[in-house]
């Protein structure tokens, strides 16, 4: 392999562009987001920044968050490959590589109105905050459920001009699923965690992780319901939310014992959860458009 398409693969790691399953996370909500914003099909245009934008903006955060844990990923079995823990990318490079992504992203904001600008300021502010948020507090998670968030808000101002009450339904709700999901994801590292002195809400719930993420997913729940019946959303809307209890059991049986794979096939699992969940929505409105 040449030093370009292995530098290429380093970058491509670094951004982890090998695994979309972040990108998916933050996708289905904020496509939820445009849906309900518009009342059906969003504007094309806004449609195509924002999915550009996730991709791009869950790269930048990526790079940020391997920046700051750069001397510790090392020292965790499951990120002592990255690119910049293992010296294949330099600090320069991923800092030079950030700020152009960053730029990009903010290139494509200027597209769409001053208030998306301005939100998007904030976004990127909360981005570049969260990495370090784990050296002081045990609940990076909800800091990182915002920074997560942070798209539904954008997306309604990008569609409305205005971010209307009823936005922050959604965007509860999915602060709360995304607390459920990354703790699942961090009950993988525990133990590494502890040792190396990272903090996380699996550490903080600690025998009662499974059933605080029990509640974070019953709130989500109730979350996304309110969402839906504000928007007076129907029957598919109602099936989505069914189906999203199934995958929350599933979830729960999984994490059941702790097991680091299990519980990483956990927080995979709620790619099809956000998945099934906005598919409903887009049939429910497909529907009632007929």
């Amino acid at each position: 392999m040449s030093k370009l398409a292995q530098k290429w693969d380093a970058y491509s790691r670094l951004m982890r562009l090998d695994r979309p399953i972040g990108t998916l996370l933050l996708l289905w909500p904020c496509l939820m987001a445009l849906l309900l914003a518009a009342g059906g099909m969003p504007d094309i245009k806004v449609l195509m920044v924002f999915v550009i934008g996730v991709v791009v903006m869950r790269a930048c955060g990526c790079i940020i968050n391997d920046y700051a844990d750069r001397d510790l990923d090392g020292h965790v079995a499951r990120t002592k490959s990255r690119p910049l823990a293992s010296g294949e990318v330099s600090v320069r490079e991923a800092i030079i590589l950030f700020v152009a992504l960053g730029l990009f992203a903010f290139t494509l904001v200027l597209m769409l109105n001053p208030l998306v600008v301005k939100l998007s300021v904030v976004g990127i502010i909360l981005t570049v905050i969260y990495p370090f948020t784990k050296r002081w507090t045990n609940m990076p998670q909800m800091f990182l459920g915002v920074v997560w968030s942070w798209s539904i808000p954008m997306a309604y101002a990008a569609q409305t001009g205005e971010v209307p009450a009823s936005a922050w339904w959604l965007f509860a709700a999915n602060w709360f699923w995304t607390v459920a999901y990354d703790t699942m994801y961090a009950m993988v590292d525990r133990d590494d965690d502890l040792k190396v002195g990272i903090k996380s809400t699996a550490i903080l719930f600690g025998r009662f992780d499974r059933e605080i993420i029990g509640l974070f997913q019953l709130a989500a729940l109730g979350c996304f319901i309110a969402a839906g019946w504000s928007a007076d959303r129907g029957l598919l809307y109602a099936l989505g939310i069914a189906t999203f209890i199934g995958f929350s059991v599933y979830q729960q049986r999984l994490i059941h014992g702790r097991d680091r794979a299990d519980c990483f096939k956990a927080f995979l699992n709620n790619n099809y959860a956000g998945l099934t969940l906005f598919l409903a929505l887009g049939a429910d409105y497909g529907i009632s458009a007929l």
